[in-house]
């Protein structure tokens, strides 16, 4: 396993850091790879957890946690990137600031019924391509539909 360096935000303001950590939580039943995916809050489109970058924290521990909180999210990841998309998020004092999100995997092992958003956001478990189909990101859409935990990279 490849160990990563917790993250130091001293001195960073919020307008410069574009990179976003997002997790693709799936679970495979029955042989077939299922993944959970979340509402946003405002447009309630499709899309996977992801959030800023948290001080101390390593990419893969921001991206669970926020697993945790948009989606109720328990599990694990063994801290590799799958990919990375890119997208434009409304910052309300900003206005649209270009991103970038760094994905990564995780095996859900539970699923809270509460959790800190709730009542803010749907989650549903489907499969890859059905996920694809509904993301706006093209580069998030090819993530899914590649993504395979069984293979050695977890992307074929």
């Amino acid at each position: 396993m490849i160990k990563q360096l917790p993250i130091s935000l001293s001195g960073a303001r919020k307008r410069d850091v574009r990179t976003q950590f997002a997790a693709l939580c799936y679970r495979v039943r029955k042989g077939k790879i299922q993944v959970l995916m979340i509402t946003s809050r405002g447009t309630q489109r499709w899309i996977v957890p992801k959030g800023w970058p948290m001080d101390g924290r390593t990419p893969a521990e921001s991206a669970m946690q926020e697993a945790w909180e948009e989606a109720g999210v328990r599990g694990k990841s063994d801290g590799r990137c799958l990919g990375i998309y890119s997208f434009s998020k409304d910052a309300d004092d900003l206005g649209a600031l270009p991103c970038l999100a760094m994905v990564y995997a995780v095996d859900v092992e539970h699923l809270a019924d509460e959790f800190p958003e709730a009542g803010q956001r749907k989650r549903s478990w489907m499969s890859r391509k059905k996920a694809a189909r509904l993301v706006e990101e093209p580069e998030l859409a090819s993530i899914l539909r590649d993504f395979d935990p069984r293979t050695a990279t977890g992307n074929p």
